[in-house]
């Protein structure tokens, strides 16, 4: 997919003794997008914002893939040898050592000559690409980082080359005292690598100023100098695995909240003792009656949080939860000292996990895939996940005009103004979520407007490939071959059973989910081989969606009794 951008001029930072100013130049193929606003300078704010910057740029910098190493030289070695290497092996062959000298003789001469004349720019590429990558990385971003500007926040967003992390900077508007005109929208501005080393000299006795530049929007002649077109062909890995993002985001999680000093320990002994071979998970053990313990795998290192507590939000949590790929809270190193609180959503084992640190006026989110060598788009399937209920298109579109009118909503506000209940809204908003147009907040709990490219995907563009899964289970459906044997509501929760015949006749798959009262999947299970091998971390397996699509309508009418009940309680006297 190809993104197009146009900017004027390019991002500026102004520097003197006693002011810093930060001047961003928007994509102005976007509507129009304006802020303008000064750190206070009474407080840690602009700490704060630092720290919280310089993460972001060690997310759009980090590339954790492994690389093998360079053979070049070795080659260029076996190519000028061979020619000798070959007649040693064949020196015993007797009357065919003399044909082989010919004939080495002869590719020697020709390898020399293709040497010399190609030698030369294998050299050069080498060497620019290894110049490139270290003294001009600009070049490598994948893509410029998303800005979102709020009624009551600065919101920058961005993913890692790798595809396996995601990170959210969120910016309160109390950190700022503003000096112009403020337009809510979406935009790309446009990131260079030295943004980062500007970064670092914000400080307390320098007035520092954020602006995303609207002197652009007023150009209106096509051959300003001023301004640049720029178009970069992005994988649709990228796109997916952003899109994954804000799926996984809204699923149940388990909510473990730590004090910043457990961030600390867990950055202390990642750093003081590295792994040699595997396991090399953090494990999540949850006693009963006891505080969350954090085990290092292999060396079976137990860590103590004793001020570490579950947040109870309607999913009960596990015995333990494992997470790879756990060198990547690093990048939240810097944030210890300013934080005030560290939550962690932990989706399950070998799944995502977020990391939302709180500072005062800005938080930042973590998002890591479940190991480092698993990106986002590779095979999740999170918006499978998602409340299932059914939503017509108009209703769908209602959901979106509620929220564009406030920019950030929760469900059970966004369910106030439409009418619809609360798993009709969780619905609708999956499919904007996987679309690109909106975001789930974790640190506040509501969905918020985010417009993450400038034309709205289609359906074709934004709908992940059809997975062997969801067609297996359509299949299923279709032979009406699903059987649910049990359907129950629960102290809050519901429960759902089925049996499914498999391809012997003789035995059967038995999925289980349970949901939360707005039909969210908070756990899942079954007895067949996917879901062995992977559980919920590439999505739900066949039998489970197949169970769970012929279960809907059920809930769909014990939604709509449990709406009537509600509505002849309000109009009981």
């Amino acid at each position: 997919m190809q993104f197009q951008y146009q900017y004027y001029g390019a991002t500026e930072v102004s520097d003197t003794a006693a002011a810093q100013s930060f001047s961003f130049a928007p994509d102005l193929l976007r509507p129009p997008v304006r802020f303008d606003g000064t750190l206070k300078q009474d407080g840690m704010g602009f700490l704060q914002v630092r720290e919280a910057l310089s993460a972001l740029h060690s997310v759009v910098v980090s590339d954790m893939r492994t690389r093998g190493r360079d053979t070049s030289a070795y080659r260029q070695w076996l190519e000028e040898h061979e020619p000798q290497l070959l007649a040693r092996f064949m020196a015993d062959t007797g009357q065919l050592q003399q044909r082989t000298e010919e004939v080495s003789t002869e590719l020697q001469a020709l390898r020399a000559k293709k040497a010399q004349l190609l030698g030369p720019f294998y050299k050069a590429q080498r060497q620019y690409f290894d110049w490139l990558y270290q003294h001009n990385r600009d070049l490598w971003f994948v893509l410029d980082p998303v800005i979102t500007v709020h009624p009551d926040r600065l919101l920058f967003e961005a993913f890692s080359q790798d595809e396996s992390s995601y990170c959210a900077v969120s910016i309160q508007h109390e950190a700022f005292d503003h000096a112009g005109e403020r337009v809510c929208g979406t935009t790309n501005i446009d990131y260079s690598a030295s943004l980062y080393e500007e970064f670092q000299k914000i400080r307390n006795y320098k007035r520092t100023r954020l602006q995303l530049d609207p002197a652009g929007f007023d150009v209106t002649v096509g051959d300003d100098p001023g301004l640049r077109e720029e178009k970069i062909e992005v994988p649709d890995s990228w796109l997916r695995g952003f899109l994954q993002v804000s799926s996984a985001m809204a699923l149940p999680a388990t909510v473990v909240e730590l004090h910043p000093m457990d961030l600390f320990n867990v950055c202390a002994q990642l750093r003081s003792q590295r792994e040699k071979h595997g396991p090399r998970s953090l494990r999540f053990e949850f006693p009963a009656g006891a505080a969350p313990q954090l085990v290092f795998e292999p060396w079976e290192k137990r860590l103590q949080t004793k001020r570490a507590r579950v947040v109870d939000n309607g999913t009960r949590a596990p015995a333990s939860i494992r997470i790879w790929g756990r060198r990547r809270l690093l990048t939240l190193e810097r944030l210890i000292a300013q934080a005030n609180s560290v939550r962690v959503h932990l989706l399950g084992s070998g799944m995502p996990s977020f990391w939302v640190v709180q500072m005062g006026q800005v938080t930042v989110t973590l998002g890591l895939s479940g190991w480092s060598a698993n990106d986002w788009s590779s095979s999740a399937r999170f918006h499978l996940l998602a409340p299932q209920a059914r939503v017509s298109d108009a209703e769908a579109q209602a959901v979106a005009a509620a929220l564009q009118s406030c920019w950030q909503a929760s469900a059970a506000d966004l369910a106030a103004s439409t009418g619809l209940s609360q798993p009709q809204v969780h619905a609708a908003m999956s499919r904007w979520l996987h679309a690109g147009r909106a975001i789930y907040d974790l640190a506040s709990t509501r969905y918020a407007w985010r417009e993450l490219l400038r034309e709205p995907l289609t359906a074709a563009q934004w709908q992940a490939p059809v997975s062997q899964e969801e067609a297996a289970a359509l299949e299923l459906l279709r032979k009406q071959q699903v059987a649910v044997s049990q359907l129950e509501f629960a102290q809050g929760q519901i429960r759902i059973a089925g049996r499914i015949a498999q391809p012997d006749g003789k035995r059967w798959f038995e999925p289980q989910l349970q949901l939360t009262a707005d039909e969210q999947v908070s756990s899942a299970s079954c007895n067949c081989n996917c879901f062995q091998q992977h559980r919920l971390s590439r999505g739900p397996c066949e039998h489970i969606l197949a169970l769970r699509l012929t279960a809907q309508p059920e809930l769909d009418k014990g939604q709509r009794a449990s709406a009537e009940q509600q509505t002849l309680a309000k109009e009981a006297p």
